[in-house]
């Protein structure tokens, strides 16, 4: 069997066109769609890609700005908590303040309230006392009391004479004033002590009823005295003077 070459030529030659026009109009437009298709899917898979990154990234501010914020709503609301209780304890030390002084007034009315009544009683009882003592004084009024109070008339004469002397000028009478009349012992020491300090002035004696148990020299325009009236007047004027100053018995503020 003889092999027919110009038919193989011709078989070739339409396989080699078949081939070509295969990949021509065939092979190429698949390749080139596979190619295309795969293309298109990188670039789906890589924008896939990035756009999972991007969510990422996203969540990830979410988170980030979620955080911040519950930070500052966390410190906000401590702030807002300190602040109240600030404002709290502020009006709670203020009122704590304004009753400690009026606490403090309140004391301070009550201890003047106090110290006023016990003055007050003080008052009374130094005017029952001042009463009682005239009284008694009055009633222990006799001739050796009349005496003791001579004696202390001539006792203040010689210390004041020269006071005395510049008030009566050129008086040349004296007076000696006394509830009752003197006797006669008396009216002699008190003539002898006038006459010391007032020599040739006889004192004429006389006496006023009205007046308190005591003696009242007067020599022209100068006068002394020593009554009871007098001493009761000086006590008086101690006692009112220590109450005035707060000096009652017994209050520790005022002790001296």
């Amino acid at each position: 069997m003889s092999i027919d070459w110009i038919t193989v030529a011709a078989q070739i030659a339409n396989f080699l066109v078949l081939v070509w026009l295969l990949k021509r109009f065939l092979y190429r437009p698949i390749l080139d769609g596979i190619d295309a298709r795969e293309t298109e899917i990188a670039n789906r898979m890589q924008d896939a890609v990035l756009a999972q990154e991007k969510a990422a990234q996203a969540e990830a501010d979410y988170r980030d700005q979620l955080s911040r914020q519950q930070s500052k709503e966390a410190d906000l609301s401590e702030a807002v908590r300190k602040a109240a209780e600030d404002e709290r304890d502020a009006i709670l030390a203020e009122a704590r303040a304004q009753l400690e002084r009026e606490r403090a007034l309140w004391l301070t009315q009550l201890s003047d309230e106090a110290r006023e009544y016990t003055r007050k009683l003080h008052r009374v009882g130094a005017d029952a006392l001042l009463s009682l003592t005239r009284k008694a004084l009055g009633d222990l009024a006799d001739d050796t009391l009349e005496a003791r109070m001579a004696a202390q008339l001539i006792q203040k004469i010689d210390p004041m004479a020269a006071e005395l002397k510049n008030a009566a000028a050129a008086a040349s009478s004296a007076v000696i004033y006394s509830q009752a009349p003197l006797p006669p012992g008396v009216k002699g020491s008190l003539t002898s002590g006038l006459d010391a300090v007032f020599p040739g002035i006889a004192p004429d004696f006389k006496t006023d009823p009205e007046q308190a148990p005591g003696l009242v020299l007067r020599i022209g325009g100068a006068q002394l005295a020593w009554t009871l009236d007098s001493y009761i007047d000086g006590l008086e004027a101690l006692v009112a003077d220590k109450l005035g100053a707060g000096a009652v018995p017994g209050d520790p503020d005022h002790a001296q």
